[in-house]
């Protein structure tokens, strides 16, 4: 089947998501020169809400509006990050996966406008970030800190911290590089010390199920690594069936030698509580190490901590 002459290319507004896509546009060139892609931007519900997500749809309010335009036919390609994507529920129907663009950075990125890491942060620090994921693992590790709801896109954020609003803010790394600043960052903090969320650092791109010249096209910007990392990664978060308030985290690690090993964990939202498994595919499919690694968890109560958490 031949390439399509048009890819329209639909995203979220913000700076980051359209630095995204020009990531999308470059790789798709590379191997395209032919295909001509335009923008599509849209302003999704949980840009224009910053409150409490778990009252505008969770997660899904940062895809609603994406997903309706790949849908309606005014896009044939929509680029999100797998963070963003809820796991609790299929795909729109009639859309797929095409592709995972190889991951970037997982970690979390510490901003201190003094250059002070997180160990070095004086009690009654004020961190800015709503992730119920930080704030746990926070609670857990740093309680003499004080987290303070922000949301925002990372250049608002970054703002309101010049402000004063705040005295530190949690960012991802990958998006501080996305947006050409890296220079912000006081502290890069390992995975150890804030599990990342469930497919941190990469890009999907999405299409219509029946759009196959679509699908042939940007199918070849897959990473074959990736790929089996979120599929075990999105299959473990469906298992689990956790909502936008459930401090859930976790990452896979495809090896050089082609193991697969995925680590993940389960807060209650004051860090009290952790669960925490992490397992090796071996044999099994990534799929089947994510329903394991959910099991695991499962078995040692995370269904009835998950549950537990208003909603």
């Amino acid at each position: 089947m031949s390439a399509p002459e048009l890819i329209r290319i639909v995203s979220r507004d913000s700076p980051m998501a359209l630095a995204q896509v020009e990531r999308v546009r470059a790789e798709l060139a590379a191997v395209h020169p032919a295909i001509v892609t335009e923008v599509v931007p849209v302003r999704t519900t949980g840009d224009k809400w910053l409150g409490d997500l778990s009252k505008v749809e969770g997660k899904g309010a940062f895809t609603k509006e994406v997903d309706a335009a790949l849908l309606a036919g005014d896009a044939d390609l929509a680029v999100h990050c797998v963070k963003d994507i809820p796991a609790d529920r299929p795909l729109p129907a009639g859309t797929t996966f095409a592709a995972f663009l190889e991951r970037d950075d997982i970690r979390d990125a510490l901003i201190h406008p003094g250059g002070l890491t997180l160990d070095q942060l004086p009690d009654g620090t004020r961190i800015g970030t709503s992730s119920v994921r930080r704030v746990a693992q926070l609670a857990a590790s740093h309680p003499h800190l004080e987290c303070v709801p922000f949301r925002g896109n990372a250049n608002r954020r970054l703002a309101k911290l010049a402000e004063g609003e705040v005295d530190a803010l949690l960012l991802a790394a990958a998006g501080l590089h996305r947006i050409g600043r890296p220079d912000v960052i006081s502290e890069i903090l390992d995975a150890e010390t804030m599990c990342p969320p469930i497919g941190a650092g990469v890009l999907a791109l999405q299409c219509r199920e029946d759009d196959t010249a679509t699908i042939d096209a940007v199918s070849e910007l897959n990473h074959p690594g990736t790929y089996r990392e979120i599929t075990a990664e999105r299959m473990f978060l469906h298992v689990l069936q956790g909502h936008c308030n459930s401090p859930i985290a976790g990452y896979a690690t495809a090896h050089r030698n082609g193991d697969l090993s995925l680590r993940a964990c389960v807060f209650t939202p004051d860090g009290k509580t952790v669960l925490n498994a992490h397992e090796w595919a071996g044999p099994l499919d990534p799929a089947t190490l994510g329903t394991s690694v959910a099991v695991a968890l499962l078995r040692q109560g995370a269904r009835e901590l998950i549950d537990g958490i208003a909603h």
